[in-house]
């Protein structure tokens, strides 16, 4: 009998233990996968204001060398050809100057005497659960919800 119960231990595990070690991962699955979900979209969020930041950053040396605002995020971004210009200047890069970046989507508008930047998730509630406005003030601004952040919305400080 002794010899029976050895080898029966030898041959691995049971079923049921099986079984149990997959309802254990499948539970601690469950709990990580939305945490893991919400940790990105608020990365690609984080990721989203620095590409207003940087809009910014490229909109002011724009400024500084043409004397006049950009009116397309093209007008920021690289050359297609030849050197750089008022019409490509490659202050921004070229993902960012197509308006599309990290789940965000990003149009640049001319105002009188400025331009306002907004910024959208591409998904909402997937790639992000804000957007963003901002203008030549630079103060961002965000709404939580799929309406567009306006100037009246609250500043991120």
């Amino acid at each position: 009998m002794q010899i029976l119960n050895r080898e029966r231990r030898r041959r691995g595990f049971s079923l049921v233990e099986l079984l149990i070690v997959i309802a254990i991962i499948l539970i601690i699955a469950a709990i990580a996968v939305p945490k893991l979900t919400r940790t990105r979209m608020y990365a690609q969020e984080m990721a989203a204001i620095r590409g207003v930041i940087t809009l910014h950053t490229a909109q002011t040396q724009y400024y500084s060398q043409f004397g006049k605002y950009a009116t397309t995020l093209a007008e920021l971004g690289p050359p297609t050809s030849g050197t750089a210009g008022p019409q490509s200047a490659d202050l921004i890069p070229s993902d960012l100057a197509t308006g599309k970046k990290g789940g965000y989507i990003f149009t640049l508008q001319a105002t009188q005497g400025g331009y306002q930047i907004n910024g959208s998730p591409e998904s909402f509630g997937n790639s992000g659960s804000r957007t963003f406005f901002s203008d030549q003030s630079q103060v961002i601004r965000e709404n939580y919800g799929q309406e567009p952040a306006t100037p009246q919305s609250k500043a991120i400080n």
